[in-house]
């Protein structure tokens, strides 16, 4: 017989960003990273033989947890890698519920039934689940091991051991980033001890704490925002306006806007491109925030800019900001760019707060309009 734990990745991009990454190889997240100490101080003292994860970056930074304080070789198995969403990768939820509400209901709720060409299945999912982890089970026949995987690949493999129908998968919780799982393993029988459990978690450090899909079936996450791309020659009036409120929201006047200055070059961005100038917008269809790329800043150097993040202030605090971070980060990333910089009055601590949670540092300075400005940036 051979014990099995099975963890689920650390917080990663695809979950602060709120978009669909299955094969997408997001990086793990700054809270990510005290996840994984966490989870290294509960495993510390327990016997562990062998250590295996997903080939993917989020998986095998939190296997790290384990080799803190086990010398122990990671093993990569590609089976053990979350579902593949085909043109859904890197896909933002709120684009999602709005344009497939019905397979988006699918994938939370009976996957067995959800259906998008040039995705893996759910059944070829748990096949090969279960296919990695009785196969790592046997190679260590009485040990125990550790198999670091993702939140859908292991709720499929625990939802069929307990033989619980697709239809009803809901009995089968969803695991908080680096919920561990603990299996029995004895031939080709699987055997479940528990699931989930996050004792090693404090309330802080728990992703689910901030979020509200997963504590019912069918629940949407009205913080879910979609992204509409905002043409300036059509609505100048739309992209000045955001532009004001941040502009006085910085500054507390408007002395020194000029608002033709900046309608000018958000034409020229989204000549470049046209996802350099977006709007968020929540479910019922309000707009309440926006980001403005530059494209063409820095491509030489490998960079790419953020010239406009703003959110409504009624809405901040909601995670909202973060998923205009992960549009930047997506964008930027598949133009091949090394990292992403923007631009923030040394006086702005929210902001400077803010970004610095997602993993911005400042690189240098610069003059503003009025202010001196601090040059912040971001890896890719």
């Amino acid at each position: 017989m051979t014990r099995v734990y099975l963890i689920r990745h650390a917080e990663a991009e695809g979950n602060i960003y709120r978009r669909a990454q299955g094969h997408y190889d997001g990086a793990v997240s700054a809270k990510g990273q005290r996840q994984i100490a966490a989870l290294a101080e509960r495993f510390r003292d327990e016997r562990i033989d062998a250590v295996y994860s997903s080939d993917l970056a989020r998986t095998r930074a939190t296997a790290g947890a384990i080799l803190r304080y086990h010398p122990l070789q990671l093993h990569t198995d590609a089976r053990l890698r979350e579902l593949y969403l085909g043109p859904w990768e890197d896909q933002p939820f709120g684009d999602l519920q709005y344009r497939d509400p019905e397979q988006l209901h699918n994938f939370n709720d009976d996957p067995a039934a959800w259906r998008v060409p040039g995705a893996e299945s759910f059944a070829a999912l748990t096949q090969r689940m279960r296919a990695a982890v009785t196969d790592i089970a046997a190679r260590h026949d009485g040990q125990t091991v550790v198999c670091v995987s993702h939140g859908m690949a292991i709720r499929a493999l625990t939802a069929d051991i307990l033989a619980v129908p697709s239809s009803e998968i809901a009995l089968v919780p969803h695991g908080d980033n680096t919920a561990v799982t603990l299996l029995e393993a004895e031939g080709e029988t699987l055997r479940v001890l528990y699931a989930c459990d996050t004792k090693h978690l404090p309330p802080e450090l728990s992703t689910f704490a901030r979020q509200t899909w997963w504590r019912q079936s069918g629940a949407k996450d009205m913080n879910n925002v979609r992204f509409e791309r905002l043409d300036p020659e059509r609505y100048p009036r739309v992209y000045t306006d955001f532009y004001r409120r941040t502009w006085q929201d910085v500054h507390g006047d408007l002395e020194g806007f000029f608002p033709g200055v900046y309608l000018d070059a958000a034409k020229r961005h989204v000549l470049a491109d046209p996802d350099a100038l977006v709007c968020i917008l929540r479910p019922d269809g309000e707009r309440v925030g926006i980001t403005e790329l530059d494209t063409l800043r820095g491509a030489e150097e490998g960079l790419g800019w953020i010239c406009l993040c703003y959110i409504e202030p009624q809405y901040r605090r909601m995670q909202l900001g973060a998923q205009l971070i992960g549009h930047a980060v997506s964008r930027f990333r598949a133009l091949g760019r090394r990292a992403v910089r923007l631009s923030v009055y040394e006086g702005n601590t929210g902001a400077l707060r803010f970004y610095e949670e997602y993993g911005f540092r400042t690189v240098g300075e610069t003059e503003g309009v009025s202010t001196r400005l601090l040059v912040l940036e971001k890896e890719l």
